[in-house]
C-alpha cells in the first residue's frame, strides 16, 4: 500500500484529491516502535503529525502527582499530534505504543509547504481539525460530568467498536484489555473498575474471562451512560 493510499484512508485527509494526496505523501517518513516504547512525551517539541499504519497507540496525560490518565486509544488509519501542525507548540500529552506500531510521520515544515501550494486543501483540513477539537471537548465534558460506571460503560463500548472481533450472535470480544488500562482510561482506581465490571457481569451486560471482555448487551451498557 502506497503512502498516498494510506493518507486517503485517514479522516483528516479523506476529502483531498488524488493529486493533493500524492503531493502530501512525498513529505512522509516511516518509523517503527516496539510495544511499550514512548513515541513522544509531554513538553517535547511538536514537529510532526503521526499516522498509524498498523498497531495501537495510547495517548496519556499525567498529573503533577504522577497519576496517569489514558485520554485516547488509537488504531490503524487514525492520527495524533495534529495540533503540532498548526501551532508548532510542545506536546500536551505523552504517546506510547500499546503494541508494535508502524507509523507515518508528516513533518510540520512539509505540511506548511503543502498548504501554501494548496489553499483549497487547507480549508478542508481546517474543517476536519475543528471537528476533532469538538470531539475532545466532548471527552472533557464526559470526564467532568459522568460517574465511574458511566465512564466505564462508555470506554467498553468504544473499545468494542474500534478493536473488537465478532463472535457469534452479534457479541463483541475485546482481547488484552486489563483492568489497570481501563482504570487509567477513565480516571478511576483498578479496584473501582473491578467492582463495576463484576456488577455489569452479574447484570448480564458483559462476560469476563481471563482478561477478555465480551459485550453481550450493548444497548443496556449505553443506557448506563446517561
Amino acid at each position: 500500500m502506497t503512502s498516498a493510499t494510506v493518507l486517503a484512508q485517514v479522516s483528516l485527509f479523506a476529502e483531498l484529491s488524488e493529486g493533493e494526496l500524492e503531493s502530501l505523501a512525498a513529505g512522509l517518513e516511516r518509523r517503527r516502535y516496539a510495544r511499550g516504547q514512548t513515541i513522544f512525551m509531554r513538553g517535547d517539541p511538536g514537529t510532526s503529525l503521526y499516522i498509524i499504519e498498523s498497531g495501537i497507540v495510547k495517548i496519556i496525560v499525567t498529573s503533577p502527582e504522577g497519576k496517569a490518565l489514558i485520554v485516547n486509544v488509537l488504531g490503524a488509519g487514525e492520527f495524533f499530534g495534529e495540533l503540532a501542525l498548526l501551532d508548532g507548540e510542545p506536546r500536551s500529552a505523552d504517546a506510547q505504543a500499546q503494541e508494535h506500531c508502524q507509523l507515518l510521520l508528516l513533518p510540520r515544515d512539509a505540511f506548511l509547504k503543502f498548504l501554501r501550494a494548496h489553499i483549497e486543501a487547507a480549508i478542508k483540513l481546517l474543517a476536519v481539525v475543528s471537528r476533532r477539537l469538538r470531539q475532545d471537548v466532548q471527552l472533557a465534558q464526559d470526564a467532568a460530568f459522568l460517574d465511574v460506571p458511566a465512564r466505564l460503560a462508555q470506554a467498553i463500548l468504544w473499545l468494542a467498536n474500534s478493536q473488537a472481533q465478532p463472535r457469534g450472535s452479534g457479541a463483541a470480544v475485546m482481547m488484552h484489555v486489563t483492568q489497570s488500562e481501563l482504570a487509567e482510561r477513565i480516571g478511576a482506581t483498578r479496584e473501582s473498575v473491578n467492582k463495576w465490571l463484576r456488577l455489569f457481569q452479574r447484570q448480564g451486560m458483559i462476560n469476563l474471562q481471563r482478561g477478555v471482555i465480551t459485550v453481550l448487551q450493548p444497548e443496556e451498557l449505553r443506557k448506563r451512560i446517561y
